[in-house]
């Protein structure tokens, strides 16, 4: 597909006049994956300047656009770092780690591991948490070094702009290879989350794309990108297509092999809150979570 410019325009505003029934969700998606050329040449900032005369096109294939992370200082601090530049920090958390402290004040979480390994070399150094994964889940996450930062990546994950792929260990076989989990969900004062219906007035909308893998021995490895954020999504997910996570034994597992819920945040895909850039983050999954 391919579009003349006419009047000057941002390259999101051109995106829009071209697919009118598309959310910017979307749109931004096909700057990441490298699907948009302006006069020829792939481009990836949606607030790009066009000239009158300019050519659009929009190509078929994606080519995913991946940061590579830069080399890393020793650091004492026991935390795997993906990337650092002077507005992120990108980490792989591991699992039985708390993301951010509760009301019990625990001194050991991956926030307060973030904020000692900036300190290591900046002693007044900070970071924000952006968004969290539960202490059984391992993976990607990202935090921010500036309050402009975060509320940038928050804005994005509000806006579901944010694209988070997740790998699921579960137990049997979803009955089809594909598809989607479309429900609301509610969490009581304990944390405890259910389902309800569209219509509960404290139901949050949960969405959940998923794809079996691989199937090996009563056991599938599934890929799931999330649209939404709910607490305990993807383990709600799974529990209702009959295929629990493994090691979920909350949500109907019936094994637990590995000491842990099967579940790892395998990559993140947004803009960069300073370069405007499309920027991929992506952490191996361990090796327990081979089938082969």
């Amino acid at each position: 597909m391919k579009q003349m410019i006419t009047q000057p325009c941002t390259l999101l505003d051109c995106l829009i006049q071209m697919f009118p029934n598309s959310s910017k969700s979307n749109l931004r998606k096909m700057l990441t994956q490298g699907r948009i050329t302006v006069d020829g040449q792939t481009e990836h900032r949606a607030k790009t300047q066009l000239e009158a005369g300019t050519t659009v096109m929009i190509l078929d294939r994606p080519t995913a656009l991946v940061q590579t992370p830069p080399p890393v200082k020793p650091n004492p601090v026991d935390l795997d770092v993906i990337f650092e530049d002077e507005t992120l920090l990108v980490v792989n958390k591991p699992a039985h780690l708390l993301s951010v402290a509760t009301d019990r004040l625990e001194m050991d979480t991956l926030h307060s591991r973030c904020v000692d390994y900036l300190r290591f070399t900046e002693s007044k150094a900070w970071c924000y948490i952006v968004h969290r994964l539960d202490k059984e889940t391992s993976g990607a996450m990202v935090l921010a070094k500036t309050k402009p930062a975060k509320e940038d990546l928050q804005s994005q994950f509000a806006d579901r702009e944010v694209h988070r792929i997740y790998l699921a260990l579960v137990e049997g076989a979803p009955s089809t290879d594909s598809g989607t989990v479309h429900s609301y969900l509610t969490e009581d004062k304990f944390l405890n989350v259910k389902a309800v219906n569209s219509k509960h007035p404290k139901g949050k909308e949960a969405i959940s794309h998923y794809r079996v893998l691989d199937t090996i021995d009563e056991l599938s490895l599934v890929e799931v990108t999330i649209e939404t954020g709910r607490r305990h999504q993807i383990r709600m997910a799974m529990q209702y297509l009959k295929s629990p996570v493994v090691g979920d034994e909350l949500h109907g597992a019936m094994s637990n092999p590995h000491k842990r819920v099967m579940l790892h945040a395998s990559a993140l895909e947004f803009i960069h809150p300073s370069s405007d850039d499309p920027v991929r983050f992506e952490a191996p999954p361990p090796s327990m979570f081979r089938l082969t």
